[in-house]
């Protein structure tokens, strides 16, 4: 067989590269996963700004490498994704310590230490690759002259290893400011708060992340153990595969949430976009919402209001990564076909309940057997033109008002058709979309002396109109919202003696 060696050009490799598509933030997490690949329970990331001349370090106290494990780990493509590896390790291509430090700088040193060994450095520098005879790709050994100091930490620790950036092409661009870097901070704390949360919060053997001196703090997207939370289900097995657990989560709705807990809940990316599945490899997260492709009738499903407070953590074994199809960066991926009507029943069943807690601003309608509240004022009428939303005219005070209406129920009855049919549901879903959030309802903005005239109207139309007693009609109004958060307005309702006459 004849054939041609034809290894790739240095320069061109390295540069397409760089254009996989790391943010700052995603690139910092592959190299903290090393970190924890070899046994780091601390991590420090250093932003050090000096305009042209800043540089990013992630020092860490894992194992360290020797100086053929560093040389190996300089390596591009030194490891078969195919080949079988530890349970623990966070990596798959062998190729994230290079391609994320590419992505964000021309210059990569890497010093290390093994227990009992003296330090090794090697230093990638994309400005000096035409330098090597024949094409090849020259590895410098040591750190760039003046930069050694930046490496000076790893001389009083007896074991670890201190990844450099410098040249940041890709960070501090034309234009790029002090509050440029300090903006970037919080983007990254905020998605390593995320990514790392669950180790992060380990109770065993927490992961202690810093940045720039400051521990992160983990953002867990789920709000486990929240009291108010609709949905908390147990963790359970996926059939057909190995080692996939599930669990379902449907969070408070905000209204019943204090508003630094709401604004924390919102994530990295607001309510709307944290919805969906969350996936997981050795507690490390990989994909932050969405919802796989997954939908109905021939439809995917997409991140809307209506679900935003339904989560689905999923958590996978690193032995399907390609099973799953994890990509290099770790941030999509797909699950394999003969697991999709499972997930498909799981998001279901999680949507739904997500929905209704949504639609009642937190508060689901008792099941059977237990007494209800005053019914809703508004009924969703199905159609051959779609959905119609209908002022009930048997809602308690609404029945009330036509039955004393006299010659003037006619002219009500037109009024409320009128206020039906104009509904302002685009002016809403604008304003909803824009606004990032849903609109002021349920008298949350209102005084209490704003609730107490309707609160009273209604309690009149349940006793003097549905003949409901004192005790009966204030219980009623306990389990209806909005009104069942004002308690002692309830309480203190009572028909005078002259409005029964």
């Amino acid at each position: 067989m004849t054939f041609r060696n034809a290894p790739p050009v240095a320069e061109a490799m390295i540069e397409s590269l760089r254009g996989l598509g790391y943010s700052t933030a995603t690139a910092l997490a592959d190299i903290i996963d090393n970190s924890i690949s070899a046994g780091a329970s601390e991590i420090d990331i250093r932003f050090d700004w000096a305009e042209a001349h800043s540089r990013v370090s992630i020092r860490d106290n894992g194992a360290g490498m020797t100086d053929a494990e560093l040389e190996t780990a300089m390596r591009l493509g030194a490891r078969d994704p195919r080949h079988a590896r530890s349970s623990t390790d966070l990596g798959r291509f062998g190729m994230g310590l290079k391609t994320a430090s590419f992505s964000q700088a021309r210059r990569l040193t890497v010093a290390s230490r093994r227990a009992g060994e003296t330090i090794v450095c090697l230093r990638w520098d994309l400005d000096r690759l035409g330098e090597a005879a024949g094409g090849g790709w020259p590895l410098f050994e040591g750190a760039h002259p003046g930069s050694e100091h930046h490496l000076s930490a790893l001389d009083i620790q007896p074991h670890g290893t201190i990844v450099l950036w410098e040249c940041l092409d890709r960070i501090v661009s034309e234009g790029f400011k002090a509050q440029d870097m300090i903006d970037l901070v919080d983007q990254v704390e905020r998605h390593l708060a995320m990514t790392f949360h669950r180790l992060i919060d380990d109770p065993a053997r927490p992961l202690k992340l810093t940045l720039n001196g400051r521990p992160v703090a983990a953002w867990d997207p789920f709000m486990t153990g929240h009291p108010g939370k609709a949905l908390e289900s147990s963790e359970f097995r996926l059939i057909h595969t190995t080692g996939v657990m599930v669990q379902e989560h449907v969070l408070p709705h905000r209204d019943m949430l204090k508003p630094a807990e709401a604004d924390a809940a919102a994530g990295p990316a607001g309510w709307t976009s944290q919805q969906g599945f969350y996936i997981y490899r050795n507690r490390r997260l990989l994909v932050a919402g969405g919802w796989l492709g997954l939908g109905e009738r021939g439809r995917a499903w997409t991140r809307d209001e209506a679900h935003r407070l339904a989560r689905i953590r999923l958590d996978i074994p690193n032995s399907a990564d390609a099973e799953w199809k994890i990509n290099i960066l770790k941030s999509t991926a797909s699950p394999p076909v003969i697991l999709r009507p499972q997930l498909q029943r799981i998001a279901a069943e999680t949507r739904e309940r997500a929905r209704l807690v949504f639609a009642h601003r937190g508060h689901l309608l008792p099941s059977a057997g237990r007494a209800q509240g005053v019914r809703d004022v508004w009924d969703a009428v199905k159609t051959r033109n779609g959905t119609a939303y209908r002022i009930s005219r048997e809602h308690d005070l609404v029945a009330s008002l036509l039955d004393r209406a006299g010659p003037l129920k006619t002219d009500i009855l037109a009024l409320l058709r009128l206020v039906e049919e104009t509904v302002p549901v685009q002016r809403i879903w604008l304003d909803t979309a824009e606004d990032k959030d849903t609109p002021a309802t349920g008298f949350t903005a209102a005084s209490e002396e704003d609730v107490r005239t309707p609160l009273a109207a209604l309690f009149r139309a349940l006793v003097l109109h549905s003949g409901l007693t004192e005790p009966q009609a204030r219980d009623r109004l306990q389990r209806t919202p909005p009104f069942e958060r004002y308690t002692a307005l309830i309480d203190a309702l009572k028909i005078e003696d002259d409005e029964t006459q």
